[in-house]
């Protein structure tokens, strides 16, 4: 199965972009090829001005069962620097998706293994069914959940991961829930109506400033709160307000009409 066979990139009118794991037979594994095609897909979307939300869904039973068996065995035999080349180009991968310049969401339908679990800690959002149980299963073949390890232990906290990481349980979608992995809970049937709420509320607001309301999240979350990230934050408000994008909505919400980004 090539790559293109194995991802689906569909973009819609009204700019929402959806990149689909398609290789239900084997649980929608990942191996090198589909994370350069992942990796690719997410720079497209990244790129691409016509494109305001990324959906990251996937076919089948399963999200994402995290790394091909066939791959594994490939890598079996890797030296250490072949080792090292592999992990970079996953942990490129999901440093392209944590870091897209635009919101992304999650439709998590099943279960998430290892790798899995990671592509839905790097969305901003996820949405999950009680089908979608979640285990970070590394240990369990003598490896560790490394290169993911810096976005889950900041979706779920480091409490939880020093639990999950070395026990390997299956995490139930309603503990997910609770420990913020899973945004939103709900039944299979209101799966797609819940991504769609979330993607109308996005869209009514300025495609800049989504932009830059997550820049602002990622960028002060661990740190000080000290003068320098005061007067950093106070330089992004000004810039915002003398955006064009920024007058536009400040002047639409005064004359009581919608904004120009909105359709």
């Amino acid at each position: 199965m090539t790559d293109a066979q194995s991802i689906q990139y569909q973009l819609q009118s009204n700019g929402v972009a959806t990149i689909t794991l398609d290789r239900p037979d084997i649980h929608n594994a990942f191996d090198d090829t589909i994370i350069a095609a992942l990796t690719s897909a997410f720079r497209q979307a990244g790129e691409d001005p016509a494109v305001r939300i990324l959906v990251l869904a996937a076919n089948g039973k399963s999200f994402c069962a995290g790394g091909d068996l066939n791959w594994m065995r490939r890598m079996a035999g890797y030296n250490y620097e072949e080792n090292l080349r592999d992990a970079n180009t996953l942990a490129e991968m999901l440093r392209t998706l944590n870091y897209l310049p635009k919101p992304t969401i999650a439709r998590v339908q099943g279960p998430a293994y290892g790798g899995g679990v990671g592509l839905v800690a790097c969305c901003d959002m996820a949405v999950a069914t009680p089908e979608s149980v979640f285990c970070l299963s590394e240990v369990k073949v003598g490896l560790m959940p490394a290169t993911i390890g810096p976005y889950v232990v900041r979706a779920i906290g480091q409490r939880a991961a020093r639990r999950y990481f070395t026990t390997a349980e299956v995490i139930s979608a309603d503990t997910a829930f609770k420990l913020g992995l899973v945004s939103e809970l709900v039944e299979s049937d209101e799966l797609d109506a819940s991504v769609e709420k979330l993607i109308k509320g996005l869209l009514r607001n300025g495609p800049q400033a989504v932009a830059e309301a997550k820049r602002l999240v990622l960028d002060v979350a661990d740190g000080e709160i000290n003068a320098e990230m005061i007067a950093d934050t106070s330089q992004r408000i000004a810039h915002t307000r003398g955006s064009a994008e920024g007058k536009e909505g400040l002047t639409a919400f005064l004359e009581k009409r919608k904004p120009g980004w909105i359709q």
